[in-house]
């Protein structure tokens, strides 16, 4: 009989966040896979709990899957967990997930803490539908071509973003949406939370005003406001043409004060 595949949330910060139900399956697991087997290792020792440990990251995903499947497939109780938070939420697992369940293997996920749900339900966004997006690119190109594709999307969005990119970021999210509502969620469960609201450039002000901006942060847009209007997409963009704005900066502006995205916009025009 094969084993069972477990995927246990753990805290993002504050230790008290994990579940009973998570610890007694880590200390019932033959075996716990994780990214630093030093960051767990501080987390078991916290709880009292002595089980063996393997590796399991970006860079041995492929061979330490094939590892795991085999001691699942010969009845061992496996407990995938990251770093901090809900495994495979922008951490490794996936692969490992995807061929248990090819093998016929039992994955039972195991809910705790997600730095995405803890942002969500106190940033003050609509929360009513989001979408979560990762990480944006490093590259300003990247990232504002990224920012591009989702200006249309009906929901709030949510990123994780490193802190030394921070203010580049919160940079392109104002000129990209505007005077969109943001919020920069900081240091999740941990001593130092906070949450900063406003617009992107407000935002950005307050960060950009400290020495330096520290820890682990996700960051928030919330939905596009659409103007209703009755004038046809191409004659709106026309009309700012007439009026000396280039037809690329007319076709954004279009786009921005009606939720479309640029590209919806370009193909109205030029079609």
């Amino acid at each position: 009989m094969p084993g069972t595949l477990y995927l246990v949330a753990t805290p993002i910060g504050n230790l008290e966040d994990i579940t009973l139900r998570a610890l007694r399956v880590l200390r019932e697991a033959h075996l716990i896979a994780c990214e630093d087997t030093r960051q767990t290792g501080k987390l078991l020792a916290h709880f009292g709990i002595a089980k063996p440990m393997v590796s399991y990251h970006e860079h041995n995903e492929a061979a330490r899957t094939a590892e795991l499947i085999a001691k699942l497939e010969s009845d061992a109780t496996v407990a995938l967990v990251s770093d901090a938070g809900t495994p495979l939420v922008s951490d490794p697992g996936y692969r490992l997930v995807t061929a248990a369940i090819g093998a016929g293997i039992v994955v039972i996920p195991i809910p705790g803490a997600s730095a995405v749900l803890s942002a969500l339900s106190g940033a003050g966004l609509p929360t009513d539908a989001f979408r979560f997006c990762g990480f944006l690119p490093a590259k300003q190109g990247q990232r504002k071509k990224a920012l591009e594709a989702l200006r249309s999307e009906d929901c709030t969005l949510v990123f994780y973003e490193a802190p030394h990119r921070i203010l580049d970021t919160l940079s392109d999210v104002s000129a990209v949406y505007g005077e969109r509502p943001v919020a920069v969620a900081r240091e999740l469960t941990k001593l130092h939370e906070e949450f900063l609201r406003g617009t992107a450039d407000e935002v950005r002000a307050r960060l950009a005003a400290r020495p330096s901006v520290k820890g682990e942060i996700v960051l928030l847009v919330g939905k596009g406001a659409a103007v209703a209007s009755d004038t046809p997409i191409e004659d709106a963009v026309r009309e700012l043409e007439r009026k000396g704005v280039p037809r690329m900066d007319a076709i954004k502006q279009v786009a921005r004060e009606r939720g479309l995205s640029k590209r919806d916009v370009y193909s109205k025009v030029t079609g």
